[in-house]
Order: C-alpha cells, then structure tokens, then sequence
C-alpha cells in the first residue's frame, strides 16, 4: 500500500471534537474515543499540498467557485456511481446537517411533518424539531440474523397529509446498509404518490464495503428524480470534515428554484475559500487513496468480527456495507442501556456513541467508529474484553 493507515496522530490540542468533548459528554477523558464519524488518519497529502499552495499566496479574499468545480463533482458521481448529473442540479451547501435544517425551513410549514426511519442518525431527528417541526416515526424491520429492511406497511400507516418530507440515510448510518434498487425504487413510488420530498443523505456512499455498490436514491427513476434533494460531500470519504465542502443535487426545476433561490437569498451556496480546493483534490487525485483506506476499513471491520465471535460472543457486530462505522448489538451482555453505557466509558474506557441516540431502536447497541489504527482498535477491543470479563 502506497499510503500508512498504521499512523498513529495525535490529535489532541487540536480542537478535535473526538477528544476536546471526551469529558463533557462522557464524563472523562482516559477514554479511548471511537465515537464522532471522522477518520485519525492522516488527510490525504494530496489535499494538504493543494491547501498550502493556496496558503502560499498572502491574501484570503473573497473568492469565486473555479469554473472545473461542478463539473468535477458531477464526473466523479458519474464514474463512481452510474448517476449522470448536470451540472445546473448542484449547489455548494454549508454542511448536510445545516441542508437539512434548511429543507425544513424551506419546504415544511410549522403544522406539518417530516418522517424518519429509526434507528438512525440522530440529527435527523434533532434537526426538525428543534425548528418546531413533528417527526413521524417509521422504524425499520430488523430481522434475525441483524440486518433490516423498510417497512413499507408501516409507513403507509403514519403517512398523513400533513407530511412533507422524508429524510433519507442512504447509506445508512448506523447500521451500514447500502438500500438495493428494488427497495429505492418502491420508496421513490411511495413518495410521489404521497407528494412527499425525499433528503437523501448520501454522504457515506464513496465507502462501500466488501463488493457492495452504492446506488444514489435519483438515480433509480423518473420518480425518485423529480420528488428528491441528494446531499453528499468529500469530508468522510477522505477526512476533511473540518473543512465544510457538502454539495446538494436537484434534478426538479420546481424544486431547485425554490432551495436554491433561499440559499442564494441567504447566501447559503457560497463556498468558502477552502472548499472548492479540498475537494477537487480529492475528486481529482484521490481513487488510489480512497481504496487503499477501503480496503483498510474492510481490514478493521474483519478484526472486530474475528475477535467478538472469539473472545466476547456476547457482541454481535452487523457487517457494514457501507461506511466505518459498526453497529454492535450489545444485547446478549443482559445490560440496560445505562449499565452498558457504564461498562464501555468506566470500565473499558472507551467512548462510542449509545445506541439509544439513534432512537429507542437501538437500544442495547453501541456504535463504533473503525477508522482508526488497527494498534489502537485491537487495544480497544482488548479493554472490552476484559471489562466484560470483569463484570
């Protein structure tokens, strides 16, 4: 392998929320932490060298996209994921949480609704009722061997007229799930008919795991098209989180001309300085990287499976399909969910996210965040083991 995913960087004193927040929201700070979804790689050098370029020059003024920006996100979707994309469907937008929120504001009036599917990622819960709006539940069917699928029956269930949009985690986080087309394809049927806009949030999909193929939810029909907002971004893919570089694709003219008009009137799409230059980096030079870390991740997510099956069987981890972070059905341990939460942060010392977050679906889950050193994973799994021994 050209790059050395075995690095370890310290992070601390650098601002990094994965360890400045250790003690606030965990308590303490001796804790190895596998919790916020970015990577302790190194950033690629490639993006490191085209942001020092840049800084070479003495002035940090205002700035236009350059004109290679939307062309080079749109050949990249295409190469990678068999979605032709024009470049007049895209917009910069300052983070997919914030898109979201923006949505909300945008196409859910304060009486309306905005359906979900849990257990999932939290803001998308948080975000529409902390702008005042209903969230509609439509949990996913989890099935024996741990794995889930939609439940369309249900949804059919709470679906009112008073629902607007469904938040989409394609693919999904936490539990990794790369959504087939067949399941997308319904799902876009569903929404068109019910008039309700999908926010597909696809932020996860240049990290596909073990021959698994990501399929963009406006790619499967001219209905998922014409009822859809796609959000995606670089900053996972190639751990550049800290610089804010999400795009929004929108195939319906209708659609588009009323987000994209707020966010202009807001000025909302306007990139900042470092956006368009980290991501055209990665986009332009960074496959190789991209699937040396894959495979790397694929090394990590095979080291979890080994040592659970063998040393704590109790743990039973849902093989990603997508993306560095594993759900852990913690159930077989007999915890509740503030006992496990005990034994990870002061017994094992580590920090993952509580699985109750993504909704009471996951309760007696944790998730873990694999994008680390394999030293430092193996460490991690070894405290486990011996907290739980212990208990």
């Amino acid at each position: 392998m050209a790059y050395n995913f075995d690095k370890i960087i310290d992070r601390r004193g650098t601002g990094t929320v994965k360890y400045e927040m250790l003690k606030g929201m965990f308590g303490r700070e001796d804790l190895i932490p596998l919790w916020v979804a970015d990577m302790d790689f190194e950033t690629p050098p490639f993006i490191m060298d085209a942001l020092r370029r840049r800084l070479e020059h003495p002035v940090l003024g205002y700035t236009v996209e350059p004109a290679d920006y939307w062309q080079t996100v749109a050949t990249w979707i295409e190469e990678h994921h068999q979605w032709k994309v024009e470049t007049e469907w895209m917009t910069y937008i300052p983070g997919i949480v914030k898109g979201i929120g923006m949505v909300v504001n945008v196409f859910v009036a304060p009486d309306e609704k905005v359906i979900i599917q849990p257990p999932v990622y939290h803001p998308f819960r948080l975000t529409p009722l902390g702008n005042h709006r209903e969230v509609v539940y439509n949990p996913l069917v989890e099935h024996e061997d741990g794995s889930y699928s939609m439940d369309f029956e249900n949804l059919e269930k709470v679906c009112d007229e008073k629902c607007r949009v469904l938040i989409l985690s394609n693919p999904h986080n936490p539990a990794g799930i790369v959504w087939d087309r067949e399941t997308l394809v319904r799902l876009a049927a569903f929404c068109s008919k019910h008039h309700l806009l999908v926010v597909s949030d696809e932020i996860h999909c240049d990290m596909a795991l073990f021959g698994n193929k990501h399929v963009p939810f406006a790619s499967v029909s001219e209905e998922a098209a014409q009822c859809s907002i796609t959000f995606g971004a670089p900053s996972k893919t190639f751990n550049i989180a800290g610089v804010v570089s999400s795009w929004a694709v929108v195939p319906n003219k209708e659609i588009r001309k009323k987000f994209f008009g707020w966010l202009e009137a807001n000025e909302q799409n306007a990139p900042h300085l470092f956006a368009p230059i980290a991501t055209m980096a990665a986009l332009k030079e960074g496959e190789k990287w991209r699937q040396e870390m894959v495979h790397y991740i694929e090394g990590n997510v095979e080291l979890v499976e080994r040592y659970c099956k063998k040393y704590i069987p109790q743990v039973k981890p849902l093989r990603p399909q997508a993306s560095y972070l594993v759900w852990l059905d913690c159930r077989g341990l007999g915890l509740t969910q503030k006992e496990l939460n005990d034994l990870f942060i002061n017994k094992a010392h580590l920090a993952l996210n509580d699985g109750e977050t993504f909704g009471k679906e996951g309760r007696g889950f944790m998730r873990l965040n694999v994008g680390e050193s394999r030293i430092i994973l193996q460490k991690a799994l070894e405290q486990l083991r011996k907290a739980i021994e212990l208990n």
